[in-house]
């Protein structure tokens, strides 16, 4: 392969992206789902390719190169400078420029750093409103997979502030996170954990959310595989390190691409009868506690879901609450016949089980509610402090006596 490290090269990269596309040729055949599917989207760190995912997947994203092929890539500096995506003229009524696939790659590699990419999937701003790029990047020491996805939030929304929060340990097991704030007031979530968390394999995910006070969103997810699931470990660790995804994520080349996305009509917002009830989930649990239980661990103020571990001196006890409105029309789903019915038309359902998560001699016990106005309050207590941890007591802290009166409570509504 020619030497890539000289700008002034007769071969430059154009040249070798279509001596690239040449190459594949017929043996390589664009799946129009395959390129934004990403399986089950999980977590925080999914919350922008999530969208992206969804608006994605009726329309065909780009493959600049196809398996087998690479495309090798000379080193840049760390803002960018002239870099393809911040580069472009806008037009006469300067409204930005649209960024193509292949200029959106471009400044990813130079960002990324010297090395060879094969696997590229990317989708510009000029290709639909959710620009992304994946590519396996090898810088000499293991392959890794690494995703980029852009998009917008509204400034000061509970999206906004979610996609910068460092998740619970006591459901997202990882090795380390920091949320920092910028100069220019943009938040930055760095996340060092893993694919699984179960660890049942130790692929590495290490990921890093910025957003700015006007509501870009630059999400970038990095492994020490080839693939996110089913792929070998290469590397001990991911190639950018904490350091490095803040400055990657921080770039200015990616805020004036997503200056450049289309503008999206904002969805509706719902109606009353469609959102959660407005309870401060941990504090009302809180409230709601039998006596003698200390707590060790809670969600904050969050409304819809939330969770305490409590402790009563024999052993952690994760507790978590799930309030919901309007779910009447779902009833025979969650009720089956043989549902209590209390005097006031309240329904409830009991369930003492085994854990869902995979720790060892978890057990889950389930008191389930729903009220006529279509109110439903779930809550489920565990014998360990995590889902995905051994039990640390026989059963929980909270009888099932306990569990249905907390259910059962007023102050949910």
């Amino acid at each position: 392969m020619p030497d890539a490290h000289s700008s002034d090269s007769a071969d430059p990269f154009e040249t070798r992206l279509a001596a690239g596309l040449r190459d594949a040729g017929d043996a390589f055949e664009t799946d129009r789902a395959a390129l934004v599917t990403g399986g089950a989207l999980k977590g925080r760190r999914r919350l922008l390719r999530r969208r992206n995912a969804a608006v994605m997947s009726g329309a065909a994203g780009i493959a600049l190169v196809g398996v087998g092929t690479a495309v090798l890539l000379p080193s840049g500096s760390p803002d960018v400078q002239g870099s393809p995506a911040t580069s472009t003229r806008a037009s006469a009524t300067s409204a930005p420029a649209p960024v193509s696939g292949k200029d959106l790659f471009m400044t990813f590699g130079h960002l990324m750093g010297e090395g060879s990419y094969t696997n590229i999937e990317t989708r510009g701003t000029d290709e639909g409103p959710a620009p992304y790029v994946h590519a396996v990047y090898d810088d000499g020491k293991g392959k890794s997979a690494v995703e980029l996805s852009l998009g917008r939030v509204e400034p000061g929304s509970d999206e906004a502030r979610q996609a910068t929060t460092c998740p619970a340990k006591v459901f997202t097991h990882y090795d380390a996170c920091r949320t920092s704030r910028l100069a220019d007031g943009s938040v930055v979530m760095v996340l060092q954990g893993y694919e699984y968390p179960d660890r049942r394999v130790d692929t590495k995910l290490w990921s890093a959310e910025l957003v700015t006070p006007q509501g870009q969103h630059v999400s970038v997810s990095e492994w020490n595989a080839a693939a996110e699931k089913d792929a070998p470990i290469t590397r001990p660790q991911p190639p950018l390190s904490p350091a490095r995804l803040t400055k990657f994520v921080a770039s200015e080349a990616w805020r004036k691409v997503i200056d450049a996305m289309p503008e999206q009509t904002p969805p509706a917002a719902p109606a009353p009868s469609d959102t959660a009830l407005g309870v401060p989930i941990a504090p009302t649990l809180k409230s709601l506690l039998p006596k003698g239980l200390t707590v060790s661990d809670s969600s904050g103020d969050d409304t819809g879901f939330g969770y305490l571990v409590v402790d009563d001196g024999k052993g952690k006890t994760l507790v978590q609450v799930n309030v919901q409105a309007n779910m009447s029309d779902v009833e025979g789903d969650l009720f089956g016949s043989d549902a209590e019915v209390l005097s006031d038309g309240t329904k409830v359902a009991e369930h003492q089980g085994p854990g869902e998560k995979g720790g060892s001699g978890v057990v889950m016990w389930t008191a389930d509610t729903l009220r006529t106005d279509g109110t439903r309050v779930v809550i489920s207590a565990f014998n360990s402090g995590a889902q995905d941890t051994p039990s640390t007591r026989k059963t929980p802290a909270l009888t099932m006596k306990q569990l249905r009166a907390i259910a059962l409570s007023p102050k949910w509504r």
